[in-house]
């Protein structure tokens, strides 16, 4: 099988097959083409060569519902997770507890609820009407880590065929007996018979050995040009014919060299010192927000000081997104106020991505937040894995995770002095976590992060936690 995004091809010649009941983790760098397989797989788009042969009911979940005709169109949640009545409401109002959905009715209607919670309610009814094949495409995303250890644990007794893109496979690591491998310098999938641990160590092993053989060719060609700058002074016919065919052998050494592994490249990143501001750049006091009988912040008061990094914790619903919607002058508090010195400049990452522009391309995006010659902006977006004709695609066909790399861009190449995250990975593959995390250790200005990623966290290494709903403070150092 074989597929293009325009001139792009992504999938050239794939081979692969899935079992029936099988329990496969689909795997690959952020834009390597996951959810292009699901759409291939799942008949949404056909591939320009080649075939993809299915058995029976395929549902895939994206893992971004923002547009949903079904759920758009259903009279009820009810009638969303179950159209043809075959489940008791309880079994249904079991899963939307388990999936931080306890609160809504089974007659409430769909259409207004958030970006997370309308993926989440799809992922209910994909577990509701149990498909005999089921594309989940990072379906821990928008959980907590008991919501996410719930959704894996049901996972792995799920008895049809499942196949899921998940950064927390090691959660379903016992039940997987396959994973296939995105592998974008080949457009190839590999596969890998075994669980998550087996794959990873199996696929250390595989790049340590082509680095390995791409530093010796390198060596070689190294040898080889230094031996052509020795005979470049023989004129004799012998040495015209010798220096012509060690030119030639050192272009095809060249031309068949291996990409090296992206894993294997050191990225640099240089980033702008933070405008100066003031010691305490945000200041609240006594904040108290509900939603209709749901109190949501209950006298919540707190400061961030200069350079100061600080982890909002808690679980879901406990008022993080609210909290920092506050701060953002994005929503009011119904009693309170948040005090903020007139210097400082806040630079915001939603998982929502809300400001931006799905039309422009990224190096048009990147230009117009922070004005640079044309070498300076691919330069920029290149530190962030953008390269090449990459930078000119439109930001709407960007996967979840090329969204939050190039978000995340946007905010180090300007000189904030106060960085706002909320759930900074919830889209990125292993690879973009490890470089967005060494871009931030590098920041000097002052953070305030939200993430249900324990390692992440621990990595920034907070001087302060701030949990949610207690409103208590635990210094970390």
């Amino acid at each position: 099988m074989s597929y293009s995004y325009g001139v792009e091809p992504i999938f050239n010649g794939v081979n692969f097959n899935i079992s029936k009941g099988g329990k496969i983790g689909l795997v690959g760098k952020n834009g390597s083409g996951k959810s292009t397989l699901f759409s291939l797989i799942s008949g949404k788009i056909d591939p320009d060569e080649g075939k993809i042969e299915t058995q029976g009911i395929i549902l895939s979940v994206p893992q971004e519902v923002k547009h949903d005709p079904e759920m758009e169109e259903a009279n009820c949640i009810s009638d969303y997770l179950d159209p043809k009545n075959l489940h008791q409401d309880y079994q249904m109002k079991r899963i939307l507890a388990r999936l931080e959905l306890g609160h809504l009715s089974l007659d409430d209607s769909p259409a207004y609820l958030s970006g997370g919670q309308k993926t989440k309610l799809a992922i209910a009814r994909a577990l509701v009407q149990e498909p005999d094949i089921l594309l989940l495409d990072e379906p821990t995303n928008f959980l907590d880590i008991e919501g996410k250890k719930w959704v894996m644990s049901f996972l792995g007794k799920y008895p049809k065929t499942l196949v899921v893109i998940s950064h927390d496979l090691a959660l379903l690591d016992q039940n997987i007996d396959k994973i296939l491998d995105i592998n974008p310098q080949t457009k190839q999938i590999d596969e890998y018979a075994g669980n998550y641990s087996s794959f990873v160590k199996l696929k250390e092993e595989k790049e340590a050995l082509l680095v390995r053989h791409i530093n010796y060719e390198k060596k070689h060609i190294a040898q080889m040009k230094k031996g052509l700058v020795k005979i470049a002074h023989v004129k004799s016919e012998k040495g015209v014919r010798q220096r012509l065919n060690l030119e030639k052998r050192v272009e095809k050494l060249e031309a068949s060299l291996p990409e090296m592994p992206p894993e294997a490249k050191k990225l640099k990143m240089i980033l702008p010192e933070p405008a100066w501001v003031g010691s305490m750049p945000v200041l609240a006091e006594h904040l108290f927000k509900s939603f209709g009988s749901k109190k949501v912040l209950n006298d919540v008061s707190f400061e961030i000081n200069r350079g100061e990094r600080i982890a909002l914790m808690g679980p879901n619903g406990a008022g993080k997104s609210t909290l920092i919607k506050i701060i953002m002058g994005m929503i009011t508090p119904d009693a309170g106020e948040v005090l903020i010195d007139e210097k400082t400049k806040i630079g915001y990452y939603s998982q929502e991505f809300e400001t931006f522009d799905f039309e422009s391309s990224l190096f048009e995006t990147l230009k117009e937040k922070c004005p640079m010659g044309e070498t300076a902006v691919r330069c920029n977006l290149g530190r962030f894995l953008f390269s090449g004709d990459k930078v000119f695609q439109k930001v709407g066909s960007l996967s979840g995770g090329e969204k939050t790399r190039l978000a995340i861009a946007l905010l180090l190449v300007q000189n904030f002095n106060l960085l706002i995250l909320d759930e900074p990975t919830t889209y990125l593959d292993v690879l973009s976590q490890r470089l967005i995390l060494e871009a931030l250790k590098q920041y000097k200005g002052a953070m305030m992060v939200v993430s249900h990623t324990p390692e992440f966290v621990a990595e920034l290494k907070p001087e302060r936690k701030f949990y949610l709903p207690e409103n208590k403070w635990e210094l970390c150092r």
